[in-house]
């Protein structure tokens, strides 16, 4: 029985809003910004310097920095956990805070390398959301009111920085296909796109009790 739905996205993809809408029709918990919130919690820091860092790797000025730092006067700083707010620390913050999400059950869970962190569970359904270039551009720009010329810069850099992040930390290719139980085009609409990911469960969870791993291939 699927009891998590994991979402990872292209940039300008809509998966933010179909995870909202999906989390909604089904009443379960959406893990999206709230784990964001949970980090910055747990380091004692502005969401917003979470915010700068997740699923990036760390800038080159970063590092020089912290380089620099390291064994010296940085635990007294007022700022606080400078250090434990790089990327390779978050890594481990990710890991852990999906998997309490995980736990708990019924929910929706965005990015933050969740379809990893979870892939030995057979209770987990995770799909990764694209869209043409042309869809991302007018999704970014009606939005979030960017430019073009803004939207083009961010589609080009998230997913880069995205791809980095994940060849660094997790030794992976992003996306990792294997990793996926649906890879779906989201130009058909945010409520195709959920209906579409409700019937894929529901064609799993018809299949005998141990042949869900060995199908999922084939329904790739």
């Amino acid at each position: 029985m699927t009891r998590i739905i994991t979402i990872e996205r292209e940039y300008g993809s809509g998966a933010a809003a179909i995870a909202r809408k999906l989390a909604e029709r089904l009443a379960w918990t959406l893990w999206d910004r709230d784990i964001t919130c949970d980090i910055a919690r747990r380091l004692k820091c502005k969401v917003e310097a979470v915010e700068k860092r997740e699923e990036r790797p760390d800038p080159a000025f970063y590092r020089l920095v912290k380089a620099f730092m390291r064994g010296s006067y940085e635990d007294s700083m007022a700022a606080g956990n400078v250090e434990l707010l790089d990327a390779e620390h978050l890594a481990k913050l990710f890991e852990k805070v999906v998997n309490d999400a995980a736990s708990k059950g019924n929910c929706v869970i965005v990015g933050r390398g969740a379809p990893y962190f979870l892939r030995d569970r057979d209770d987990v359904f995770s799909v990764f959301m694209y869209a043409p270039h042309h869809e991302k551009i007018r999704r970014i720009t009606e939005a979030q009111g960017k430019t073009v010329e803004e939207a083009e810069e961010l589609v080009e850099r998230v997913d880069r920085e995205r791809a980095a992040f994940v060849k660094k930390y997790f030794d992976r290719i992003w996306p990792q296909r294997d990793l996926y139980d649906m890879m779906i085009n989201t130009r058909i609409g945010d409520d195709a796109v959920i209906e579409m990911v409700l019937h894929e469960i529901e064609l799993l969870e018809r299949l005998p009790i141990g042949a869900t791993a060995g199908a999922r291939a084939h329904l790739l």
